[in-house]
């Protein structure tokens, strides 16, 4: 199942099924139909996720506003084709009933926020620079417990089962593989499936201030909201997670990942998991962006029709950006974050040396790592070969491209020893 993808104006072909139901919604619009057919409007999506849960309360209004920036830029912004405003709709009210649901569960069950989360390990770096397969190879560890797709989407069904949920888990991976039903080329760039890991973003997407909302659908006004909006609110939530699903499943250590999120919010980690032990990842950023912006415009492509062009992807395309971004952790890093709290993953050592690689970072972290550790990420890349679901082909940067934005990468380059993929 390999692609091409050579020029961002160039559309992916769909299922027919998409298309045609893609084709009736344009006539339900030009009637003016549409939006009441698959209402997004603040109302509508609250009634109904009270009405599905019986549950009314919504805990403090930190949600209310980026809820409301969210709503108004789909409407204004994200030019949803039928199969995305359906989309957008069912992803809203999972995200409203989840809220409900959690803060229910944390009401009748004060002591869960009682618990600590202790030494969680987090993966930061650049999404692309090998976050998910670390990801997944820690996950093969018994004693590290990172969440699941599954559990991310229905996070309080897993803290009341104690993870055994079996109608939940099946829920989810019906949601987690539906993506790839209306663009079969997704497993290609970034394998979906309920039972993997999550990205920590999808795990509190109930806050409305989430970057995986943002790489759901391109409405720059919200995307502009999240970076801007405060960390605080999106940490304190993740604890409660953390929190609500050890609650009867306990005894595991936690880890887990975030494509940028984490690397440009280290202080606001730190504050709210001070004995955090940070994976920071690293691969040659002109490589990164062409990825992450192929990637992206696929996942766009699930919702709507509207090109990839953006304003606020420039950064995708020029490295000054992205490169300010990197040079900042570094600063970051030099006066917050402890040494022995911190390690680097170079993404050219993880592909050509998985055990040794893991291995190190265990070393660093003084955790235990044995034969048996080694023999669990052998057999799990065995059973997962790099391109399984077919190559992940893209237009790299042109060489006039390369020269104009290398220079900005040379002091990020140089620190972690990061070498030229193009």
């Amino acid at each position: 199942m390999s692609q091409d993808l050579v020029d961002a104006k160039t559309p992916l072909p769909r299922p027919e099924w998409v298309s045609g139901m893609n084709v009736e919604g344009a006539y339900w619009r030009r009637a003016g139909m549409l939006s009441e057919m698959v209402p997004l409007d603040e109302y509508s999506l609250l009634e109904s996720a009270r009405r599905m849960t019986g549950l009314t309360d919504m805990g403090e209004d930190d949600w209310w506003e980026p809820f409301g920036v969210l709503l108004k830029s789909l409407e204004e912004e994200a030019q949803l084709h039928m199969v995305g405003r359906l989309a957008a709709r069912s992803e809203i009210l999972l995200w409203l009933r989840t809220r409900l649901k959690l803060i229910d569960l944390l009401n009748r069950h004060p002591e869960i926020l009682e618990q600590p989360v202790e030494k969680p390990i987090f993966i930061a770096g650049l999404g692309r620079s090998g976050t998910s397969i670390l990801q997944e190879l820690l996950h093969q560890d018994p004693a590290l417990r990172t969440p699941l797709f599954w559990e991310a989407y229905f996070p309080v069904d897993s803290a009341i089962s104690g993870g055994t949920d079996a109608a939940a888990k099946e829920n989810g991976h019906a949601i987690a593989t539906q993506w790839t039903r209306i663009v079969p080329q997704i497993q290609s760039m970034h394998e979906v499936d309920g039972a993997i890991p999550a990205e920590d973003s999808t795990l509190w997407s109930f806050t409305f201030i989430s970057d995986s909302i943002m790489s759901l659908y391109q409405i720059p006004s919200y995307h502009a909201y999240v970076n801007r909006a405060d960390a605080d609110l999106v940490y304190g939530y993740h604890k409660k997670i953390l929190q609500a699903l050890q609650w009867k499943a306990p005894g595991r250590r936690w880890f887990g990942k975030s494509a940028t999120y984490h690397l440009t919010h280290l202080p606001t980690l730190l504050k709210h998991y001070p004995d955090a032990f940070i994976i920071q990842t690293h691969r040659d950023p002109l490589r990164i962006m062409s990825s992450v912006a192929n990637l992206l415009r696929t996942f766009y492509w699930q919702r709507s029709d509207q090109d990839f062009d953006a304003p606020v992807f420039q950064n995708l395309l020029v490295g000054e950006a992205t490169a300010n971004l990197l040079n900042g952790v570094i600063d970051v890093r030099n006066r917050i974050v402890p040494e022995g709290q911190i390690v680097d993953c170079r993404y050219q050592d993880l592909i050509s040396e998985p055990v040794a690689t893991v291995k190190s970072i265990y070393d660093a972290f003084g955790m235990r790592f044995d034969e048996a550790a080694a023999n669990r990420i052998r057999d799990y890349l065995a059973y997962k070969p790099k391109d399984k679901f077919g190559r992940h082909n893209y237009q790299p940067m042109a060489p006039d491209q390369v020269r104009q934005n290398r220079p900005y990468f040379r002091r990020y380059q140089e620190t972690y020893n990061v070498p030229d993929e193009i």
